[in-house]
């Protein structure tokens, strides 16, 4: 990765926490530093998300956005291994990606990897987990799963009016969402799916000002 902005390398040494927008393009958001593959021009940090964030020290990012970014990235278990590492303990990290039941996510070549209402939980230890428990096998350091929301495509008359309906009835809690994938995700087909994570760690140490942690 390439830093291309000095505020953010001033800030990184100084240990102020960074937020991070990944995948941004050209969406730049007020307050995050914005990453992308692409040198466009208010992308703060040049970087392939499918390596090391190796310019990022420890804990040294308090929040991350990564909105129809994740879809795309081949190493997902090296990317959320970065981000449990670089992400504080208290931080949070939003994620938004097509719903496997999206028609329109599977017309896009570029996009390598489909998510549903336990993608995350791959990533999670079982105690963490809702009642349908999945493996958590990749060993990747775990994340808490904090909230997630299905969410429907709202253009148009019928799809503006369905949509916000059954978007309220589907988020519900965690049956409704289990029930709608199972029974009814093709019937009504999602846009997109949200989580929100926070990655399971210890919290961390304060520095001193000789340079040595304290308790």
């Amino acid at each position: 990765m390439k830093i291309v902005n000095e505020a953010l390398r001033s800030d990184l040494q100084a240990g102020r926490p960074v937020r991070l927008n990944l995948g941004s393009g050209k969406t730049s958001r007020e307050g995050f530093y914005n990453v992308d593959l692409v040198a466009l021009e208010r992308v703060d940090v040049v970087a392939d998300l499918n390596r090391p964030l190796d310019g990022l020290p420890d804990d040294s990012v308090s929040e991350v956005v990564c909105r129809h970014t994740l879809e795309h990235i081949e190493n997902i278990v090296g990317l959320l291994s970065e981000l449990h590492r670089v992400v504080r303990s208290e931080g949070r990290i939003e994620i938004a990606v097509p719903h496997f039941s999206n028609p329109y996510g599977y017309s896009d070549p570029t996009h390598v990897h489909f998510f549903g209402l336990f993608s995350m939980y791959y990533f999670s230890d079982m105690e963490d987990q809702p009642r349908r428990k999945v493996p958590c096998h990749y060993g990747v350091s775990p994340f808490i799963v904090e909230k997630i929301r299905i969410r429907f495509h709202t253009r148009g008359l019928l799809d503006g009016s369905v949509g916000r309906l059954i978007r309220g009835l589907v988020n519900i809690n965690y049956s409704t969402q289990h029930c709608y994938e199972r029974r009814f995700a093709w019937l009504w087909p999602a846009s997109e799916i949200r989580y929100v994570l926070r990655p399971k760690k210890e919290p961390r140490r304060p520095v001193r000002p000789n340079g040595c942690s304290g308790e």
